[in-house]
């Protein structure tokens, strides 16, 4: 099994499909790693050997940013924005979607389950 940023690998999946379960890595990034490793983009995870595997790891620590020093930037980026007190910083302190979607209906994912508000109550005429 092949180890890569703290993250193992799956098996039985095309190299080019396994990076991509390494956080802040997506397809096209995966290519462009593959490519510049010089690995063949159809070979199995369990079909590589180690100075692959290992030419792998130095590209990625060499030029991307991936896993917990990714995570902490994005965090941080996160915690700028309400430090400063922004709209896009209040919107993710309020727990509110923060790229202008609208509210009234959906938005469930970043609202929470729905709390019910009671409804008024019509007034009872007495005779």
């Amino acid at each position: 099994m092949a180890r890569i940023a703290g993250v193992d690998l799956p098996k039985n999946k095309p190299v080019e499909i396994g990076l991509t379960y390494i956080y802040g890595i997506g397809r096209s990034t995966s290519r462009e790693i593959l490519a510049k490793a010089k690995v063949d983009l159809h070979k199995r995870v369990a079909q590589l050997n180690d100075e692959e595997v290992a030419a792998i790891r130095s590209v990625i620590q060499s030029d991307y940013k991936v896993e917990g020093a990714l995570r902490s930037e994005v965090q941080m980026n996160i915690k700028r924005l309400m430090d400063i007190g922004s709209y896009r910083g209040l919107r993710h302190r309020k727990g509110l979607p923060v790229r202008g979607q609208r509210t009234r209906t959906n938005a469930r994912t970043r609202k929470g389950k729905r709390k019910t508000v009671a409804g008024k109550k019509k007034a009872v005429e007495k005779k």
